[in-house]
């Protein structure tokens, strides 16, 4: 979800929003506009991209109103502001006008951190919106969003969920609100496996457990089945390479608790039980067998070969033998 800082007032004179989530972006803007309409039904929104916003523009939007009407002011992808734009804002954010509340949506880099500094400076209600890149942040925004809603979901059942759905955060909180809605009483694995079947099996994680499991028709069936559905094949060999580096990790690393463990090695400590279980027959030749099976792999999707598709069942076919047969393939 995302994250806030203390001044957690929606109707303050400036809210920034951080990153490059889109949803999270859309979020913190909604949030600001129901807050505005709750207290004034009547209130103008104007969302605006920034080559909408030109110089001259945010004076005449913020300029005094003969009904003193309540205004939200959206501005989209601040960081792209010419840089006269940029000085009439900045000069708006030491006076701010009463009743009107300045949404910045800022990407966050390099680009336009002028801007960015002024608006902190200014004492601005900023909430962060990173990008989700990883796969245990999918699954905290997955656990947030039930627990928002006021639902138990068991871990199991938040994993399987990711997997099934993948990294889209508008399909995650839209199939977390159905599952929400359609279920009473905590949510389970076997009550996602009913709703996503057929998503859950082209998950290119399920691909990646069947092979490092060394369940090598169950991989290649699954493997079919999602490139047939139409997932890329380099989120499959990322996958491939996570369940394998996982093994590799969690075989090198000394004993203890799945807790301490998930400390050491940056995992969420259900992952631990799931990949010591997963690990078994595996040697470390084995690990630097699969490892190049999989760089070989992704090669081959990204252009350097001419079938991705085969590519990538040698691959899983590989890593399934490296599972089963100690490292001697």
């Amino acid at each position: 979800m995302a994250r806030k800082t203390a001044n957690d007032d929606p109707l303050a004179p400036l809210t920034l929003a951080v990153g490059q989530e889109d949803l999270l972006l859309d979020r913190a803007v909604r949030e600001v506009v129901a807050a505005a309409r709750a207290a004034d039904a009547d209130t103008d929104v104007r969302d605006l991209s920034s080559d909408q916003l030109q110089p001259g523009t945010l004076a005449e939007l913020t300029s005094p109103s003969l009904f003193a009407e309540r205004k939200v002011v959206v501005v989209r992808n601040a960081q792209d502001l010419s840089a006269d734009t940029v000085k009439d804002v900045k000069a708006y954010l030491g006076s701010p006008v009463e009743e009107i509340t300045l949404v910045l949506l800022h990407a966050g880099g390099a680009k336009g951190k002028g801007l960015l500094d002024a608006a902190r400076k200014a004492g601005a209600r900023e909430v962060a919106c990173p990008k989700m890149t990883k796969p245990a942040d999918r699954l905290a925004f997955v656990r947030g969003e039930f627990r928002t809603l006021g639902r138990s979901a068991t871990p199991e059942a938040c994993q399987a969920l990711v997997d099934a759905i993948g990294s889209d955060l508008r399909e995650l909180a839209s199939a977390v609100t159905q599952l929400a809605s359609d279920i009473e009483g905590t949510i389970d694995e076997a009550v996602v496996g009913r709703y996503y079947t057929g998503r859950a099996e082209a998950s290119s994680f399920t691909v990646a457990d069947r092979a490092v499991e060394g369940r090598a028709a169950e991989a290649l069936e699954a493997l079919r089945w999602s490139l047939s559905t139409g997932v890329a094949p380099v989120l499959i060999t990322s996958a491939l390479a996570q369940g394998v580096r996982a093994i590799g990790k969690l075989s090198s690393a000394r004993g203890g608790r799945p807790a301490d463990l998930a400390r050491e090695l940056g995992m969420p400590p259900w992952k631990i039980d799931r990949v010591r279980q997963q690990m078994r027959g595996w040697t470390p030749d084995g690990v630097s067998v699969a490892l190049r099976a999989v760089a070989e792999a992704d090669a081959g999707v990204k252009g350097g070969g001419d079938d991705p598709e085969y590519a990538l069942e040698k691959a899983v076919v590989t890593i399934a033998r490296a599972a089963r047969s100690r490292g001697r393939v």
